[in-house]
């Protein structure tokens, strides 16, 4: 599912809001857990999954095109483990 349809899922389900306050929600939502992420926190969505952030180290890198070597900084990247209830429902035998 990609952003307008989530936000046309959630305008069908609540016709009392109007378009603009399911966006508003929506971005709101999104924009708290990407601050949350950015200031080194956690968040968890009981049922569906915990996000957080994990460290890569530093390497060597190769340019694909050139073959030529290069140096590719330490970095944070967001990572999602889903809750037990998700791997329950995507793992129904």
């Amino acid at each position: 599912m990609i952003r307008s349809e989530l936000l046309l899922a959630l305008a069908k389900e609540n016709p009392e809001l109007r378009a603009e306050d399911v966006e508003c929600v929506v971005d709101t939502f999104f924009d708290e857990i990407a601050q949350r992420l950015a200031d080194g926190g956690r968040v968890e969505l009981r049922g569906f999954g915990a996000f957080s952030t994990r460290d890569r180290d530093g390497r060597q890198g190769r340019n694909p095109r050139t073959g030529e070597t290069v140096d590719v900084p330490a970095k944070r990247v967001p990572y999602f483990k889903p809750g037990k209830e998700m791997r329950a429902r995507l793992n129904v035998s």
